[in-house]
């Protein structure tokens, strides 16, 4: 059964709230999450001066915050595991071990771009 509540502009209100609300807690009890914003910020800075389209820049810009946002999904993922409780579940390893994993895929594809993009830039390869 679908929940009733408030609709409209005012859902929206209270959305915004409770957005800023995950990222507070995000980064006041999360060392990733403050890390991948971090990394995000140094990232898009050095971007501006590897990237030789906007296309590359696009990709480049974009892949960080990406990375930050899968980071914040895995750290929802493992509060909620956490809140069941301490004993060993498969599925709770697995649910955790998922999570991390769709960071590290990000993580990989941010090297392997920056990689590129810079090899680029150097005129080692061109594309």
């Amino acid at each position: 059964m679908a929940k009733t509540g408030v609709s409209g502009i005012k859902r929206v209100y209270n959305a915004f709230f409770y957005s800023l609300k995950g990222l507070k807690a995000g980064f006041k009890y999360e060392a990733a999450i403050r890390q991948e914003l971090l990394l995000a910020l140094v990232l898009n800075l050095v971007a501006f001066f590897i990237a030789e389209s906007l296309a590359v820049l696009l990709i480049l810009l974009i892949l960080p915050w990406l990375t930050f946002t899968f980071e914040l999904a895995n750290s929802a993922i493992e509060a909620v595991v956490d809140r069941i409780g301490d004993e060993y579940h498969e599925l709770s390893g697995r649910a955790k071990d998922l999570g991390s994993a769709c960071v590290f895929v990000l993580l990989v594809l941010n090297a392997l771009a920056y990689f590129l993009a810079i090899l680029n830039f150097c005129d080692l390869i061109k594309f």
